[in-house]
């Protein structure tokens, strides 16, 4: 399995969250990624336009992540793609009028933006993934699904592909078993066969079904030695135990205690623009630091790293998340676009359209080297000084961000890593 590859696919929905930028956060790391890539001339102008996404993009994140925590039991997993879900539904928004527009627009956090600078911003957004490919792959882009002989306009089409890696699909719902198996071929090719069966349950009155798929895969910048790679316990609550296969690799990363907040919070480099961030918090803490949560924090915990030698212990972990959103977008007020009142006209004048389905399924693998490639070890200097141990041996938050568009990839909370 790969260090980690992360692959979404979700129905109706995609955000980006304001990290720190870290254009100008380097603490003279002199490995600092991006700089490498010689930026071309565009990029910073282009970057600047995703980067008015990031705000609303982090805030719409949170919003899905108390309203995912607030609908998934106790001890199960959370993970989804807040970018993907926000790239969506502002697709989506493209094709909307009226109310339904603006619930959609006012959700995402974008009530201040016209179309055109969110459609700029996520054109801007996947230009720049695409420029980053050389040590990790990452596959985002958009499917909707209608009925045949539904015509939709010619712009909308010319709009999402150009925008939104978008493509549209033509299928015969009133034959789900076909229409599914249609789908699923799709987005299974998209996703290198990650995701295989997204679509299990179609109604025959499907009129539009909203897909999107994110995939990642990325190479630690650090690799793990698999020969300590050993058996140890993981915490999932008092009463539940479950043995992990623990990874163990001391060295120098970014760090930040928040002594006031029962937090740790500790930044793993893939190569490339993109690290895992992973919030630690202190036993029994979890809830107090959820409750407490905001994407400020967030930002001045991201802001206040510095380098420090650490005792890392990461659990090996496979984990697969799915959530309907369609009942989460509505109690955020997105309300609308599922109910007869939908205006979807700028799909289509002449049929009446709503969406009849939004899930998500997200994939995450956590190993030692990040491909299936032997990894080259690279020595570090480490400067004399006793290792902070930092141990994720119970429940913490993950959030995997790419730092050349300030998005949040994905984000979510293990609770339980042997949880498939």
């Amino acid at each position: 399995m790969r260090s980690t590859f992360a692959s979404c696919v979700i129905a109706a929905v995609f955000v980006a969250v304001a990290l720190a930028d870290h254009h100008g956060d380097d603490h003279g790391h002199d490995h600092h990624h991006g700089h490498h890539h010689g930026h071309d001339h565009s990029s910073h102008e282009e970057s600047y336009a995703c980067h008015k996404l990031s705000e609303p993009n982090a805030e719409f994140a949170l919003a899905l992540y108390k309203k995912l925590d607030a609908h998934t039991a106790a001890g199960k997993n959370i993970f989804y793609s807040p970018i993907g879900i926000s790239a969506a539904l502002s697709m989506l928004s493209s094709g909307a009028r009226g109310d339904t527009r603006s619930q959609l627009m006012s959700t995402l956090g974008y009530a201040a933006l016209n179309q055109t600078q969110v459609d700029d911003g996520y054109e801007h957004f996947f230009h720049v993934l695409e420029h980053h490919q050389t040590n990790q792959q990452l596959d985002v882009g958009n499917v909707i699904a209608v009925r045949t002989g539904f015509q939709p306009s010619q712009q909308f089409v010319a709009d999402i592909k150009q925008h939104h890696a978008g493509e549209l699909l033509s299928v015969d719902f009133a034959n789900p078993e076909e229409a599914a198996a249609q789908i699923n071929k799709l987005i299974a090719g998209k996703t290198h066969d990650k995701i295989k069966d997204m679509v299990k349950d179609l109604d025959p009155e499907t009129a539009m079904v909203l897909l999107n798929y994110v995939y990642f895969r990325g190479q630690w910048e650090h690799p793990f030695e698999a020969k300590l790679t050993s058996k140890e316990d993981f915490h999932v609550d008092e009463s539940t135990t479950v043995q992990v296969d623990m990874m163990k690799r001391t060295g120098r990363y970014d760090i930040y205690e928040d002594n006031d907040n029962h937090t740790t919070v500790v930044r793993l480099p893939y190569k490339g623009n993109t690290s895992m961030i992973i919030v630690l918090p202190d036993e029994g803490k979890m809830k107090k630091v959820e409750d407490d949560f905001t994407m400020e924090r967030f930002r001045y915990w991201t802001q206040s790293f510095f380098k420090n030698n650490v005792d890392l212990s990461l659990p090996k972990f496979s984990i697969s998340a799915e959530a309907s959103l369609k009942q989460i977008l509505q109690e955020l007020g997105v309300t609308d676009a599922f109910s007869d009142a939908a205006d979807f006209s700028g799909f289509s004048e002449d049929i009446k359209l709503k969406v009849s389905k939004v899930s998500h399924q997200a994939v995450l693998s956590v190993d030692e080297t990040g491909t299936e490639a032997a990894a080259t070890t690279t020595i570090e200097i480490m400067p004399m000084s006793m290792p902070e141990s930092v141990k994720l041996n119970r429940p913490f938050l993950v959030f995997i961000v790419d730092s050349s568009t300030e998005s949040i990839l994905f984000m979510g909370k293990i609770n339980n890593p042997t949880a498939l």
